[in-house]
């Protein structure tokens, strides 16, 4: 889901996080395995979506000002904005890759917190909690 916005995130560079966002809340309680990739996706889009929000403002903020003179760490900025992206791009091809294997992929902070919320001793419950179960008839 990272990758179905990503035309539009330089305008809108909250799109992605959006779109990531309603992708974990509709598909988090398929199973722990899709609960804990979608969760990580969206936690681990945060920091690239503000390096671009910055990008933007700062571009917008150049625009809209009637001197017209760029912040002197502008350039600077934006080329550290785009790496960061290539980055985020690389690793989360690559971790798709391993995902739609059956492997788990594991972001540097992300994938920590991701696996404790899914997987640890106080793992986010993914079945009904109350309510009737599908069970076969009895004497069945």
């Amino acid at each position: 889901m990272n990758f179905a916005a990503w035309g539009a995130g330089l305008p809108i560079p909250s799109l992605n996080l959006i779109a990531a966002w309603v992708y974990f809340l509709i598909n988090r309680r398929k199973s722990r395995f899709v609960a804990f990739h979608c969760f990580q996706a969206c936690t681990s889009q945060i920091p690239t979506t503000v390096f671009n929000i910055i990008a933007v403002g700062m571009a917008i903020d150049y625009v809209l000002i009637l001197d017209r003179t760029l912040p002197r760490l502008f350039w600077p900025y934006v080329v550290f904005a785009v790496v960061a992206n290539l980055v985020y791009l690389g690793s989360s091809i690559y971790a798709c890759v391993r995902a739609a294997k059956g492997r788990f992929h594991y972001f540097l902070v992300f994938g920590r917190w991701a696996y404790a919320r899914y997987y640890g001793p106080n793992a986010v419950a993914l079945e009904p909690s109350a309510g009737p179960h599908n069970l076969p008839p009895a004497g069945c």
